[in-house]
């Protein structure tokens, strides 16, 4: 988060933004009209991603193990 007293803050949001809308703009264009149901998969491979400013993955560093799945992302918005 970016506070008025560090805007120096400001780039590394600024580039997690960019980074979300590219990820989402790739699922509209896989997906179509559709694409909404899959947003969990883009919030998942976010999360799942190594960041280099963290020098981890985002799950592994707030929960101090890797993410397991069991889901079948083919299925996801199919129940």
């Amino acid at each position: 988060m970016s506070t008025a007293y560090h805007p120096e803050t400001d780039c590394q949001n600024e580039r997690t933004i960019q980074t979300l809308e590219d990820m989402l703009r790739a699922c509209a264009i896989d997906f179509g009209k559709g694409w909404v149901k899959y947003s969990p998969l883009v919030e998942f491979s976010y999360n799942n991603s190594y960041h280099a400013s963290i020098k981890a993955v985002p799950f592994e560093a707030l929960y101090g193990q890797k993410c397991r799945s069991p889901i079948c992302w083919t299925e996801v918005g199919e129940a």
